[in-house]
């Protein structure tokens, strides 16, 4: 997948709003890897804040609709992975100020 491509799903995906914390899940840092098969199959592997989250379903459907308007994918599939965990550390400077977490 080429560089544009894959910062075009990024920008895509920031559209998918963690409905607790109400930022999106590219800026949580909650987005590990995106890729994209030779048949249009993005794989989209991430985590939850939590590993009990609720929400981790409708979070898995926003980033299947989310996708579905960039024309290379065909199919998304999400892999929720607890490892490495999530930690604050890995949210953007702007989910942090956005948040009020000290930097």
């Amino acid at each position: 997948m080429d560089e544009a491509l894959k910062e075009n799903i990024l920008g895509a995906l920031e559209q998918v709003i963690d409905p607790e914390i109400g930022i999106d899940i590219v800026n949580l840092g909650l987005v590990y890897d995106v890729d994209l098969d030779e048949n249009g199959k993005a794989i989209v592997t991430m985590t939850l804040t939590t590993m009990g989250c609720p929400l981790g379903g409708i979070i898995s459907d926003q980033v299947k609709i989310a996708l579905s308007d960039i024309p290379e994918v065909k199919d998304t599939e999400v892999k929720i992975v607890w490892n490495p965990p999530w930690s604050k550390n890995m949210m953007s400077r702007y989910a942090k100020i956005a948040l009020g977490i000290p930097d």
